[in-house]
């Protein structure tokens, strides 16, 4: 792989990850036109990946310390509050245990919590089933072409509502998870998904977006954290890590514009347009491979 492909690519990601549309499905489809090889299983469209989680942390970087703070705040009474059970039990007194989950911040931050978990599982289940599915040539069309249909049913049926994270549920917020899940499979839209999902579920849409985009940055360091061991593997060079390297700068750079770009559009935009471009892409990833 070229630098120029690597940046390319990147771009694409960068452009589509925030997008409706599925990224991984594209860059899948992008390497199988260009006849990239995947040599390292899913390194590299992992890397990609984190170039756009970068994107995420400058754009929404008070929303994740505050984010932090919280969760930092939330184990601490946690563990005050097994101290309080244990000492309770001791001393036959009945001191109060403190609320863990109180105010609009640690509601969000365990509303994350909770759809974090079923993509952790699936994910790491998956992760060899994902490999495979990545380099065949008719799941990432299927799965663009799955995306559309969801899209255009989120769309004409006029999902959403008013939900805030006070509003919100942990049912809710599970089958989010749930579907962020499922998304590591290519043509499977992530943002898609969890901003239908959410929609469903009567989240606001500006609500809905934020919480998909946040909810990516552990899914997306946990795939790291899976894939990075190849980095260092012996059939790396440096000429090909650098290479992966400016991919995920590019993926980076673009993301922080499009991401901007989607935050304006949350009102407004109509998702049958993404739906009509998702059928698009799956017809075209099928009609590359098989015509």
């Amino acid at each position: 792989m070229s630098a120029i492909i690597a940046i390319f690519l990147g771009i694409i990601q960068g452009i589509t990850e925030f997008l409706p549309v599925s990224s991984f499905g594209h860059i899948c489809t992008a390497e199988d036109v260009l006849g990239i090889t995947r040599g390292f299983g899913v390194l590299f469209e992992t890397m990609l990946h984190m170039g756009t989680l970068a994107a995420i942390v400058m754009i929404f970087r008070k929303d994740l310390f505050r984010i932090l703070t919280e969760l930092l705040g939330m184990l601490l009474d946690v563990v005050g509050n097994i101290y309080l059970a244990i000492y309770n039990r001791r001393t036959g007194e009945e001191l109060s245990y403190a609320k863990v989950v109180q105010g609009t911040w640690r509601k969000l931050t365990a509303l994350l919590l909770v759809s974090f978990l079923p993509t952790m599982l699936l994910g790491y289940v998956s992760r060899r089933l994902v490999v495979k599915a990545a380099a065949s040539p008719l799941i990432p069309g299927i799965g663009a072409l799955l995306t559309g249909i969801v899209l255009l049913v989120a769309d004409v049926s006029g999902a959403g509502g008013e939900k805030l994270p006070r509003e919100a549920g942990y049912g809710d917020a599970m089958w989010i998870g749930i579907c962020q899940g499922l998304s590591v499979f290519p043509g499977l839209s992530r943002s898609a998904l969890t901003i239908s999902t959410a929609l469903f579920c009567g989240f606001g849409r500006k609500f809905a977006v934020k919480y998909s985009y946040l909810l990516c940055v552990p899914a997306i360091l946990g795939a790291f954290f899976v894939e990075v061991p190849q980095f260092i593997s012996v059939r790396m060079t440096p000429v090909l890590g650098l290479t992966y390297i400016l991919g995920t700068i590019a993926a980076g750079v673009v993301g922080c514009l499009v991401i901007r770009f989607m935050l304006r559009l949350t009102q407004n935009v109509k998702y049958r347009y993404f739906a009509a471009y998702s059928f698009l892409a799956g017809i075209f990833s099928l009609a590359v491979n098989f015509i």
